[in-house]
Formats: structure tokens, C-alpha cells, sequence
């Protein structure tokens, strides 16, 4: 077989393995490797992969993750993300549909001090669902509004797809950080409004809260939501001037929630050691699926498929827009069937090349990435994301959560069209910072 036949044949190879229910990162670490042993020789596929798992864990943009997910924890494990829903329930939970709105701002709130959509999504329905349960809120609906607004975890950055992104592409992380504020800011306010409509169509579900006096709504925001602010403004404020790299923002961040924390007196020790732990594991996990995709992509380099697959993008007689929606119907479809970190660490070797040999900003091209990607984590089978509200909220199938996530999967699509249309609203941010360098 020829390079490019044998790098073919892989990628149904490692859908069955998937199939089969073998971890991600082992399949695509046994794929790459038997693949480039093929082509070349066992002693040049274990040099390669040596080197390649070293640079990984050494790698000084991947340290990153680590920061931004112990930056998380510790806005869980001291009771930060309550502060956040407070703040955001008294501003708008008098409306209809208030509370899932509300929990909608505090989705978005959180993810600008957690990278990750699933922990998002068991945040808040820890502090979420027992009010949206005390006012008589539909089931489905109220579980559905906390899987799909915890994807605004993931486009607010810091984000870990948005790193695991870039460091796969090479393009700036921090490009990528600031092309998500808008986009994601966009997104909350198309969640939003599906909320609103449900709770219009259908009032039983969604029943408006208490009236909150203008002076509690003020007390709450500057109790609660003001930290956020604070948090957020420091890390971005100082990727956007220019003052410190995206390393350095994950080490300034953690620092300025650890000092919150402190100050408030609202983080034990025994949470302190928690979100160590829980921080260690999970970017353990992120860093070796990371060294296995970038194994398999050294592999897929060799065989030519990347550079094969855009060349055949460019020629084909179709509009750049219909070959950029054929990707993201297959984003779609593996969505369903792949974690979203595992699949941005699949396919950017082979969809990335493609975007740049359309024409197509591969900044902007991220943030489509990211919004594809969230589909797949409130659509079955899969669905990470109604399974963290579903294991949280007990006594409820996870059938009935998936019925409830369609406007807010709409509400995805329209977003994506939107950015389509109008790229400049993800790229007004960083061509803004590359004018101030």
C-alpha cells in the first residue's frame, strides 16, 4: 500500500477502536505508532514517539492548562460559582423563564474563570437546579438549559479546547482567547433569548421568580459577580495589552482566585487540596491525550493525507462556504459519537490545512471549531455534558434532558451562521490587539 492509502486506512481503524469502546488516547497512541512503524521502522516510530510525548509534557504552552483548570477548582471548591448564580439570579430571575436565563449568565460568568465545559455543567447544576426545582421548573427544560449553557465554559475563554487548538496549529493562543469574548458573549445572548421564547411558548415550565428591589440586584453584582469581573478583566485585560502571554495569564489568574478566595475566607484546606488533586488529575488526562494525538498527526504527516485532503478541498468545483459546511457536518456527526477534546485533537491535522488553503482565517476557523464541537456534548449518544446534569440532578433519564437541549442546539446553528456571515465579529478583538503591537 502507498503512504496515503495506509493513512486512509487508519481513520476507519480507529473509528472501530473507538467503536469498541478503547480509550481515546490509547487508540489514537496505537494507531499513530503501528502506523509509523509500518512506514518507517519500530526503532524510528518509538525515537519519534519518545521525543514527541517529552515535548508534550515539557511543553511550555501546554503548562498553561494546569493553571487554568486549578483556577477552576478553586472557584468550585470555595463556593465562588453560588456567589455568580446569586449575582445573576436577583438581576434577571423575576422574567420569564429568569432562572434558566440567569443560569445561562452564571454559565458564561464561570467559564470565564473555568476552561472546561463539564465542569461548568456539574457546577451549576449543583447550584442551580435546586432553586430552578423550589419554582416549579419543567424537568427537561431546566436540566437541558444547564448542559447546553455550559458550553459557554469552553467559548469564554480561558478555554482548553481554544489551547489544545492552538498549540496543535501553532497559531496564538491568545488570538484565539480574545476571538472567543464576543462570539461567546453572542452565543449567551442567543441562549438567552431560546430561553425566553420557551418559557413564552410554554409558561407551566418556566415561571417567573421574585421581584428583587434595584438595591438587592446592585448588593448581589458587587457581592458576587464583581470578583468574576475582576478575574476576567486581569487575565484577558492583560493578553489583549500585550503584558504577559497566555502562560503567564493561567499563573496571574489562579493567583488572583486563590487571592479572592483568600481574602473571603471562603477556601478550606481541605478544598485547597481538592482542587490540587482534581486540577493534577484532569490535566494529566488533558496532557497524554494530547501527546497521542500529536503522535497520530506525526503519523498522518508522513502518509501526505493532510496535504492531500486540501489540495482535493481547493479543486473540487464548489464554493469554499459549502466545503466549510461539509466539515462542519462531519464535526457534527463524530460529535455525537466523540469528546470534544478528543476530536479538536483528531481532526485539526486534517481540517486545519484545508481552512488555510480555502482562504479562511484559522483564528476565526477555531472559534467555528469550538462551537461545532459544542453540539456534540448535549447531543446523543454521547452527550458528556447532559450526563454530568443527569448524574448531578438523579431520578431523571437522560432521554428526557435530550429532548429539551433543541433551541438551544438551534441556537448554536444560528450562532455558527452568524459568524459565517460576519466573520469580523470573532476577528474585531484580535486584529485590534495585532493593531496595538
Amino acid at each position: 500500500m502507498t503512504s496515503l492509502q495506509v493513512g486512509l486506512l487508519s481513520i476507519p481503524l480507529l473509528f472501530l477502536l473507538l467503536f469498541l469502546r478503547l480509550p481515546v488516547a490509547f487508540v489514537m497512541l496505537v494507531v499513530g505508532i503501528g502506523g509509523y512503524t509500518y512506514l518507517t521502522s519500530p526503532g524510528a516510530a518509538l525515537s519519534i514517539s519518545a521525543q514527541t510525548i517529552y515535548s508534550n509534557f515539557a511543553s511550555y504552552s501546554l503548562s498553561v492548562v494546569p493553571l487554568f483548570v486549578w483556577m477552576g477548582f478553586i472557584a468550585f471548591y470555595s463556593g465562588l460559582s453560588s456567589k455568580i448564580y446569586d449575582a445573576t439570579y436577583k438581576l434577571v430571575g423575576n422574567l420569564p423563564g429568569g432562572l434558566a436565563m440567569a443560569t445561562i449568565g452564571a454559565c458564561t460568568a464561570f467559564g470565564a474563570i473555568c476552561g472546561s465545559t463539564t465542569a461548568t455543567a456539574a457546577t451549576m447544576s449543583a447550584v442551580a437546579l435546586p432553586e430552578m426545582r423550589r419554582y416549579n421548573y419543567g424537568r427537561s427544560f431546566s436540566t437541558a438549559t444547564i448542559a447546553a449553557a455550559a458550553i459557554l465554559g469552553v467559548m469564554i475563554p480561558p478555554s482548553v479546547i481554544f489551547i489544545l487548538y492552538g498549540v496543535s496549529t501553532g497559531e496564538s493562543i491568545r488570538l484565539l482567547f480574545l476571538a472567543g469574548v464576543i462570539p461567546g458573549l453572542l452565543l449567551m445572548g442567543l441562549f438567552m433569548l431560546a430561553a425566553l421564547l420557551t418559557a413564552l411558548r410554554n409558561p407551566a415550565i418556566a415561571p417567573p421568580g421574585p421581584s428583587v428591589v434595584v438595591k438587592e440586584k446592585l448588593k448581589a453584582l458587587f457581592s458576587g459577580g464583581m470578583e468574576v469581573i475582576v478575574i476576567f478583566i486581569v487575565v484577558i485585560g492583560g493578553l489583549f495589552a500585550g503584558w504577559f502571554t497566555p502562560t503567564e495569564a493561567g499563573g496571574v489568574g489562579a493567583f488572583a482566585t486563590l487571592l479572592v478566595c483568600l481574602v473571603r475566607r471562603t477556601l478550606s484546606w481541605q478544598g485547597f487540596s481538592n482542587s490540587l488533586s482534581d486540577a493534577i488529575r484532569l490535566s494529566a488526562m488533558i496532557m497524554f491525550l494530547s501527546a497521542a494525538a500529536f503522535i497520530y498527526g506525526r503519523f498522518l504527516a508522513i502518509t501526505g493525507l493532510p496535504s492531500y485532503v486540501a489540495t482535493l478541498a481547493v479543486e473540487i468545483p464548489l464554493p469554499p462556504v459549502v466545503v466549510l459546511i461539509a466539515v462542519l457536518v462531519v464535526y457534527f456527526i463524530l460529535g455525537l459519537f466523540i469528546d470534544g477534546l478528543a476530536l479538536v485533537l483528531m481532526t485539526t491535522p486534517i481540517f486545519y490545512p484545508v481552512a488555510v488553503s480555502l482562504g479562511f482565517d484559522p483564528i476565526w476557523f477555531g472559534v467555528i471549531v469550538v462551537l461545532a464541537l459544542g453540539m456534540g456534548v448535549i447531543t446523543p449518544p454521547v452527550g458528556a455534558n447532559v450526563y454530568v446534569v443527569a448524574g448531578v440532578a438523579k431520578g431523571i433519564d437522560v432521554m428526557e434532558i435530550f429532548r429539551g437541549v433543541w433551541p438551544y442546539l438551534l441556537a448554536i446553528f444560528l450562532c455558527i451562521a452568524i459568524l459565517i456571515a460576519f466573520p469580523g465579529i470573532a476577528l474585531f478583538l484580535p486584529e485590534l490587539a495585532r493593531a496595538s503591537l
